[in-house]
């Protein structure tokens, strides 16, 4: 009964620095200034799968409709020859004296025939996404980043990275005014590999 006790006890008087960890603050030399408690939506669940149907889904709302002219493929005045002539029954262009007349015409397999289930443009383009996944997509995809093996596996050039997530101080504002400065200050925190990664890939 004491070891209960004791461990509820325990349970209680937890700290912060317990129960959320720690990140280090650089300041704009590049030199760590202090800690700050970890914010909780890094210690949310990772769900690739969620992240995926979320983004998959969102993504569809930025399409715009396409289709094929309605009449395609239609613009000609073409007839069956029926049985009995030993040819296939497609329809097929009418009149005569030129190689037009008689070819088969219409079907998706004729040449100038149309498509086989012309497109339209009222297919359902846009997609609803659940604002309670969306927002888990969101909490989960910052989680992931981070974890070093995910970032990595993603082909970010975080070797020289002391930590992630790499917080910087809110003074670096102020003394980073040019892109210069930031280069440099990247620099610092070891994150110019993949900064110059970023740079390559355009």
């Amino acid at each position: 009964s004491s070891a209960v006790l004791e461990r509820s006890s325990h349970k209680a008087t937890k700290k912060m620095a317990e129960t959320r960890p720690l990140v280090t603050v650089y300041g704009a030399d590049g030199a760590a200034g202090g800690t700050a408690p970890l914010p909780g939506v890094f210690a949310a669940p990772i769900r690739p799968d969620v992240v995926l149907s979320v983004h998959t889904n969102i993504a569809k709302n930025a399409r715009q409709a396409y289709a094929v002219m309605m009449k395609a493929g239609h613009q000609t005045s073409a007839e069956s020859w029926g049985t009995g002539r030993a040819v296939s029954r497609i329809p097929r262009v009418q009149g005569g004296g030129t190689q037009r007349s008689g070819q088969g015409a219409f079907g998706n397999m004729c040449r100038s025939g149309r498509m086989f289930a012309p497109t339209k443009v009222w297919r359902k383009w846009h997609r609803k996404v659940n604002l309670n996944e969306r927002r888990y997509a969101v909490a989960s995809a910052i989680a992931a980043s981070a974890c070093p093996p995910l970032v990595m596996a993603r082909g970010h050039k975080i070797d020289d990275c002391p930590e992630l997530p790499l917080v910087v101080d809110a003074s670096v504002t102020d003394s980073v005014a040019k892109t210069k400065a930031a280069v440099a200050l990247l620099a610092k925190l070891g994150a110019a590999a993949d900064a110059g990664k970023c740079a390559a890939s355009k």
